[in-house]
């Protein structure tokens, strides 16, 4: 489905609120109980620190801003209807919008200057198309080849082999790569004591992620924050960027990693694209564990790998089960010979392309098309709003450039 541009908001909003609505009405609502902590080597709990929950806070109203790219815009120096003026120290660099398709990017790159801390940031909008992008289950997976340095020296910290990743993240972050390296570059060259940020929110922290993984090779260093981040690939490229941020040990920055992919309890999105299609979840994770806003430092738990049972991976068996028994369903009312088959579409999935057995089965999956749920059949009991709030509200309700940046009508101090 393509969207168009709305001149009303509102209306715009709306639309969007009844796709989600529908794409995400075969998910339960999970709620996940436990300790809101984390743990270190020796098995002790460690309560996040106040200044990474002011970071996480801050990086929510940054990305928040992005929503504004598009429908009423950001304009120089740092004013728009959202949560700008609470950054007097920002200054626009530029802003970009690759058009409302399933391979559309919206964001903006600013600077932080004194008194905030000095940072060149880069914030990614979540798509207004995220249900046809994650939820469909025709989309397929790509091969994913690492940016190598021009000096042709290719260590094995830069080989990613058999790494797939999903076509239409990878296909967002190839049509904004452009963009944001130049202005990025540029600014790294005039700047070259300030940090780099990343933060992106739903399939903005897709793309976050995918250009994170390439600048940390080019040797940029990016701290890199997404909220609400789906499933990018399969196992051999969870591993490949678990080495490269090294999320895949306890180190000094085991409490503050360089990559942080907060979740929150509830929202289905980090468990999509299936793990049954191959898709895995990587390290770094933070997650919130508190339901409604706000939520405070004691709210939040530190997880441990990339499927830690206690933090959002606990929410997959019941969701993985339900999805199941629908596809299941479906497949009793679909005859294969209906089903669109293509080469350019296949299950993600590790196998050995020298064993005979293996590649019957990687012959066969690349015939295997995926196909769209009965959503009808789904019940009605199904708590659906709360799915889709629960995927927005990340220490704000993200996903509306409004005056205060909060739809909600509630007003939060956690800033103060």
């Amino acid at each position: 489905m393509v969207w168009g541009v709305y001149s009303i908001m509102l209306h715009k909003y709306c639309l969007v609120c009844l796709t989600i609505f529908a794409c995400f009405s075969c998910l339960f609502l999970v709620r996940v109980h436990g300790a809101i902590f984390g743990r270190d080597d020796e098995g002790q709990q460690q309560q996040i620190s106040e200044e990474l929950f002011g970071s996480l806070e801050e990086l929510a109203r940054i990305v928040d801003v992005s929503y504004c790219v598009g429908t009423t815009e950001i304009r120089k120096p740092f004013k728009c209807l959202s949560h700008c003026s609470e950054f007097q120290g920002f200054e626009l660099v530029t802003t970009w919008n690759t058009g409302p398709f399933l391979s559309d990017s919206c964001g903006y790159i600013a600077l932080s200057h004194e008194p905030f801390p000095k940072r060149i940031i880069v914030a990614f909008r979540g798509t207004y198309s995220i249900a046809n992008t994650i939820i469909d289950l025709s989309a397929y997976p790509q091969a994913y080849v690492p940016y190598h340095p021009e000096d042709g020296k290719v260590s094995d910290q830069l080989q990613c082999l058999n790494c797939t990743v999903h076509a239409g993240f990878l296909a967002s972050w190839s049509n904004t790569r452009a963009i944001v390296l130049e202005h990025v570059a540029a600014a790294r060259a005039r700047y070259p004591d300030y940090s780099l940020i990343l933060v992106g929110h739903s399939l903005g922290g897709a793309v976050a992620a995918l250009a994170g993984v390439e600048m940390q090779l080019r040797g940029w260093d990016p701290q890199v924050t997404t909220f609400g981040e789906p499933r990018i690939g399969n196992k051999a490229f969870v591993g490949f960027l678990d080495r490269i941020f090294d999320l895949d040990g306890l180190g000094a920055d085991a409490l503050d990693p360089r990559f942080r992919r907060v979740t929150h309890v509830n929202d289905p999105v980090p468990l999509l694209p299936l793990q049954e299609w191959g898709y895995e979840m990587h390290a770094g994770e933070i997650f919130i564990a508190k339901e409604e806003l706000s939520p405070l430092p004691h709210d939040i738990r530190l997880c441990q790998g990339d499927n830690d049972a206690r933090c959002i991976a606990g929410a997959d068996g019941p969701v993985g089960l339900m999805l199941k028994e629908l596809d299941d369903i479906a497949w009793t009312k679909q005859h294969l010979s209906k089903r669109v088959q293509s080469p350019h579409q296949a299950v993600l999935a590790d196998v050995d392309p020298h064993s005979s057995a293996d590649a019957d089965v990687a012959d066969r999956n690349q015939l295997q098309t995926p196909f769209s749920l009965p959503w009808h059949l789904i019940p009605s009991r199904y708590r659906l709003w709360e799915l889709f709030f629960a995927h927005r509200d990340y220490f704000w309700r993200l996903g509306l450039c409004v005056p205060g940046g909060d739809p909600t009508g509630k007003v939060s101090d956690i800033q103060n």
